[in-house]
């Protein structure tokens, strides 16, 4: 059993938008430190970020624009600095920057194929989309798609059970990491992976957990506290570059939270 959303569920847009501004962080340093929360609808779009490099408003701004697709949205963006002992426990050392718990799982045959069916279907139809599957049951969600075209497709579906709709964050609202099941199918994590900076254990461990569980094939399990410098006896800052290396291949952040690891 499970359910996948694509980027333009508004859920997947404030987690886009929370990866953007990691990406512009990125681009000022090397490893700044920053944790961004996004709350989207109705016309606006309210962010925090607690982090270490100043980011310029009118690039904030640009990037909720684009990724909303509502050029008249208003943004309320409230920046921070970083906690002085978070900040503090990174000094010397790439030191784990979270207590944290942490769960790999390989992913089925079923999730897999439900997430080629998400993208298949976004491609066509690149607007707020859930899709749900269940042993013999496939349920699809598609926004601004006739019903008889899905069915065309897909003959055996249960299409759009309350009829056609438009979907989007006029409709709904969308907040930072609370799609985590779509994320990371049947992997477990205490925190969340979008809108932080490599050196939070909710990235990067649960990064490294996930590939570990897809190249063994077996449930990895861990738990780290802040300021640790092994985790699964691996230097922290080893899990890190693994972590870097990966979202890099995924295009940066922000493309990372477009579909998460699943």
């Amino acid at each position: 059993m499970f359910e996948k959303v694509n980027p333009s569920h508004p859920d997947k847009i404030a987690d886009r938008i929370a990866g953007a501004l990691v990406d512009l962080a990125y681009k000022q340093e090397e490893n700044p430190k920053i944790a961004v929360e996004v709350l989207i609808g109705h016309g606006v779009c309210h962010i925090i970020a607690e982090t270490s490099v100043k980011l310029d408003k009118d690039e904030v701004t640009k990037a909720v624009v684009r990724i909303s697709k509502e050029p008249k949205i208003t943004v309320d963006y409230r920046e921070v600095a970083q906690d002085a002992h978070l900040a503090k426990n990174q000094k010397g050392a790439i030191r784990c920057g979270d207590n944290g718990i942490f769960k790999g799982v390989p992913v089925t045959a079923e999730e897999k194929g439900l997430s080629e069916l998400a993208a298949f279907i976004y491609a066509k139809f690149p607007t707020d989309g859930k899709y749900i599957h269940n042993g013999c049951r496939l349920i699809i969600c598609q926004s601004n798609a006739k019903e008889e075209t899905l069915l065309g497709m897909f003959p055996d579906a249960e299409v759009n059970p309350l009829g056609e709709w438009t979907g989007g964050t006029n409709v709904d609202t969308g907040a930072t990491n609370r799609k985590l099941g779509s994320d990371m199918a049947g992997s477990v994590t205490g925190g969340g992976l979008h809108g932080k900076d490599l050196s939070k254990a909710d990235v990067s461990v649960n990064i490294y957990a996930w590939l570990k569980a897809q190249s063994t094939g077996e449930v990895v399990e861990m738990s780290c506290a802040i300021g640790d410098e092994y985790i699964d006896g691996v230097p922290y800052s080893e899990i890190v570059e693994t972590a870097r290396e990966y979202i890099t291949a995924r295009g940066g952040f922000e493309r990372f939270a477009e579909w998460g690891l699943v």
